[in-house]
């Protein structure tokens, strides 16, 4: 949900300002016709052979435009796998839905004891992904035991079942909040 509104907000931005700047090149209506300039030679000769300022304040439009560029490309990237090879053991492979072996997982993990909830996302490459595993635990729950179970009977089935020779995974820990319990 928040990468849409954040990709709708980076769309209205960039709308907002390519409507800016082709008033600006064409000279339309605030800026008194396309023939008059938009500053005077007066204007310009000031500020063009200023003491060095002007350039320093170019040179930081520029960085500013190379930053807001590499934001909108690191918008438009996919940060999960789609989907893993699996080797079928006789020269051909099949295709692994990557949302399917999240939700295998993270079922997997759900279900173990003190795990209030569990999400899991894909990444790396089809040849060689890696999960990322949210554990939320009960406020009663081991970190310890919890986190052995993740990464030994967990991952090993998701390895095997995968066909993959490993799973590097990275495991964040988080415990529920909970209300004090009161003693009358």
């Amino acid at each position: 949900m928040l990468s849409t509104v954040n990709r709708i907000l980076l769309a209205v931005v960039g709308a907002v300002l390519v409507a800016a700047g082709t008033v600006v090149l064409t000279g339309w209506w605030p800026l008194h016709g396309r023939h008059a300039p938009l500053l005077s030679e007066q204007t310009r000769n000031r500020y063009w052979h200023a003491d060095g300022w002007w350039w320093a304040v170019l040179a930081a439009l520029a960085v500013g435009v190379l930053l807001a560029l590499w934001w909108l490309l690191s918008q438009l990237r996919r940060p999960r796998l789609q989907a893993v090879v699996v080797d079928t053991g006789d020269g051909a492979f099949a295709m692994l839905r990557g949302r399917a072996l999240e939700e295998a997982v993270a079922a997997e993990a759900g279900a173990l004891e003190g795990v209030a909830g569990c999400r899991v996302a894909l990444r790396g490459r089809r040849g060689s992904p890696a999960l990322r595993v949210a554990l939320e635990l009960e406020p009663h729950a081991v970190p310890a035991d919890a986190l052995a179970a993740v990464a030994g009977p967990v991952l090993t089935h998701a390895r095997t079942s995968a066909g993959l020779p490993e799973l590097p995974a990275e495991a964040r820990l988080k415990v529920t909040s909970h209300r004090a319990q009161r003693v009358t």
